[in-house]
């Protein structure tokens, strides 16, 4: 047998997963498992999402929670049509830039209770299962509560993100006892419990958000982030609801691509495929330098815009027509020099979330993104819930003016983007996908979708692919990129960082592609612990 039949099909050590009727994508196998059994039990693509993200908010603390936001994008397969919710929180009501600066703080800071917003996910999960779901929240809530209750061997990936973060969890008593509970991080296989966000997903469970929301674990919530210097209250978590929203989107080498409107950074992604699209990647490498040095080049430009225009609607006008239009592509990409990098040096965002995505039977989609901000959020755990309070804030800027500037009753610009992409012939459902990881996931977006489109690339083959991250003035390559490609990079002047095989900068991916015979075909990158799993 010739050695190169033998190799495997995807160079990352994992197949595609084909299955004919359902099919979920997460990064943790037991919240796979909890998604495949909804749609076992009759559940959809939305039910599915919903208990796999509540799943995450046991499995992977530090990057999801209950005290996190998070947004999703859902395509009903009976009417073509895709919805889009927000479910990100608002800035306190008490929290103004003349009272942080009167504190002599210039920026928001990264933890304790100043950054610490309304904590969105959990009303969406409930609202979700509401109007696009089919079974009660309190099912879907179950598998959460088990793991929660009855404890889980920690994943190599999560126990490696844990150990990052144990110094955040040093500063916060609660965060302490509920994360430190023999005085260190959990290693790979020891069984973790999590008794009081047990008891928390329970009621929930029993009466609904309101019992988040309100009360006795609102009051928690309050004080906790008071106690640390923030403004959260009760009344601003009472007054909380999700919004649904008309989702933008853009086509792309034949797929109509959607993402969630501002003050989410789902505009950058498109803006990258509109300036992208006007360059033959297919004609280039996909592990050379001319293709990564467009790419990068395309995220400054969209970034720019990103920093510079976008805020929360509701506060002020956020071009983004404009910012969508193929005009003004057009002079963006004449902005671009093929021979020479430009400077750019983004505001760092956070890098710490979850996604995970559901297809069912009936062709229903869901793509759905919950996230803590960065690992562990602000840090601070309110007493007795097991929640850890995000720090969704941090994104705001103290500059009067500026779109994002905080204010009180405001959204942040927010990082966390889920994807969707149909097919313009007829309407069908293409594709459901993320890539989580702060301010990557635009470009994750851009590069997935480009080896999908552009490269012919399996579901596996694009998430396994080596991906390359611009953060602020550095450009991060996977050390498996050619050292041709490398060298010619930094001859562009690009300042270059190698990192690992698989870095985790790079993001995760998450993808199901619906291929034209119906068979849905599933990729789950091996960057994280996860899985694909269909039926």
């Amino acid at each position: 047998m010739r050695s190169e039949r033998a190799q495997r099909p995807d160079l990352g050590g994992r197949s595609t997963v084909f299955g004919r009727r359902g099919a979920v994508v997460c990064e943790h196998p037991d919240a796979a498992l909890a998604g495949i059994r909804v749609l076992d039990a009759g559940g959809n693509a939305a039910d599915a999402c919903v208990a796999m993200a509540a799943g995450m908010a046991v499995l992977a603390p530090m990057a999801t929670g209950m005290g996190g936001d998070a947004f999703l994008l859902f395509y009903e397969a009976a009417s073509g049509r895709v919805a889009g919710a927000n479910g990100s929180g608002r800035a306190p009501r008490a929290a103004t830039i003349e009272k942080l600066r009167g504190r002599g703080i210039q920026e928001v800071p990264d933890r304790g209770g100043l950054p610490v917003t309304v904590p969105g996910a959990v009303r969406l999960w409930e609202d979700a299962a509401a109007t696009l779901g089919r079974r009660p929240l309190a099912q879907l809530l179950e598998p959460a509560y088990e793991l929660a209750d009855e404890g889980y061997p920690v994943s190599e990936v999560v126990a490696r993100y844990w150990e990052i973060n144990e110094r955040v969890l040093r500063q916060n008593e609660a965060a302490t006892e509920t994360f430190l509970p023999d005085g260190r991080p959990p290693r790979p296989g020891e069984v973790f419990r999590q008794p009081d966000l047990a008891r928390t997903l329970a009621a929930v469970a029993e009466s609904g958000a309101d019992a988040f929301y309100t009360g006795e674990t609102a009051r928690s919530f309050a004080a906790a982030a008071q106690e640390a210097g923030g403004y959260l209250s009760e009344e601003d978590l009472a007054a909380h609801e999700s919004s649904w929203v008309e989702p933008i989107s853009t086509d792309y080498r034949g797929v109509r691509v959607y993402e969630i409107p501002p003050p989410g950074q789902g505009v950058a992604a498109l803006q990258m495929l509109n300036i992208l699209g006007g360059f033959e990647l297919a004609s280039l490498d996909p592990r050379g330098a001319e293709r990564i040095h467009l790419e990068a080049e395309a995220k400054k430009l969209a970034f720019r815009d990103l920093h510079e225009k976008v805020g929360d609607p509701e506060f002020g006008d956020v071009p983004t027509r404009e910012m969508l239009s193929g005009e003004y592509a057009a002079g963006l990409r004449r902005e671009i020099s093929t021979s020479r990098a430009a400077a750019s040096a983004s505001p760092a965002l956070g890098d710490d979330t979850t996604y995970l995505c559901a297809v069912d039977a009936e062709g229903n989609g869901c793509s759905f993104i919950n996230s803590l901000f960065m690992g562990f959020g602000s840090g601070v755990v309110a007493a007795g819930t097991g929640v850890c309070l995000q720090n969704r804030g941090r994104s705001f800027r103290l500059a009067e003016g500026h779109p994002n500037a905080l204010a009180p009753g405001k959204r942040p610009l927010h990082t966390i983007i889920p994807g969707l992409a149909t097919s313009p012939a007829d309407g069908a459902l293409w594709a459901a996908f993320g890539v989580m990881g702060g301010p990557m996931q635009p470009q994750g977006h851009a590069q997935l979708l480009a080896n999908l489109l552009d490269y012919g690339m399996s579901p596996q083959e694009a998430v396994d692919h080596p991906r390359h991250f611009h953060h602020e003035d550095t450009l991060l390559l996977e050390a498996r990129l050619p050292d041709t490609t490398i060298k010619r990079l930094r001859d562009l002047g690009h300042r270059v960082e190698v990192g690992p095989n698989y870095a985790i900068p790079t993001g995760g991916a998450q993808l199901i592609r619906l291929l034209e015979n119906g068979v849905r075909a599933c990729g789950s990158d091996a960057r994280k612990d996860g899985c694909a799993l269909a039926q």
